[in-house]
């Protein structure tokens, strides 16, 4: 069962058949435009022409969360948008979480030190899903965490880590001023 929260309803602009449609995104802090097929899903996009590879292509049907990125703060599966929808969204991606002088974000850190990955394929996905479903603010526990977390997959088996890490990071947000 999917329980990320819904993306916001966008409109996507219409283009004559094969036409590119301009698009202006801001991609981990920084403008991006381009000209892209009607057809071109964001993961695609994201991948193929921004170079962005730490956004993973799974299953490619919306079922495994790999290509889980945040939209406007808001976690979506990049696979399943098109990316003409997201035309003016702000786009953050594991890429854009650390700091531009190379310290991790909490929920990389704390990755890093419950040994919440193996193979590490859906740690992306999983890491910016967690930043989305914290800032939700829905989940008050360990198995709220672990059901707002079930959309995303880790064929390893390492949930009690994962649910370790991002418990560990709601813990240290409740405590900060």
């Amino acid at each position: 069962m999917q329980t990320q929260a819904d993306p916001p309803v966008r409109q996507a602009p219409s283009a004559p058949s094969g036409a590119r449609i301009p698009l202006h995104l801001e991609l981990n802090g920084r403008p991006f435009d381009i000209e892209i097929e009607p057809w071109v899903t964001l993961l695609d996009l994201l991948r193929e022409h921004a170079d962005l590879t730490g956004v993973k292509k799974g299953c490619d049907h919306g079922q495994c969360g790999a290509c889980t990125v945040l939209l406007d703060g808001k976690r979506v599966n990049s696979c399943l948008m098109l990316a003409v929808v997201a035309d003016g969204a702000k786009i953050t991606t594991i890429e854009g979480l650390a700091a531009v002088d190379g310290t991790l974000d909490p929920l990389q850190q704390a990755f890093i030190d419950h040994d919440a990955f193996q193979c590490g394929y859906c740690t992306p996905g999983q890491i910016c899903s967690a930043r989305g479903l914290i800032a939700e603010g829905r989940a008050q526990c360990r198995d709220d965490v672990r059901e707002l977390m079930s959309g995303n997959l880790c064929r390893c088996g390492a949930y009690s880590n994962i649910t370790d890490a991002i418990v560990d990071v709601m813990q240290l947000r409740k405590a900060a001023p």
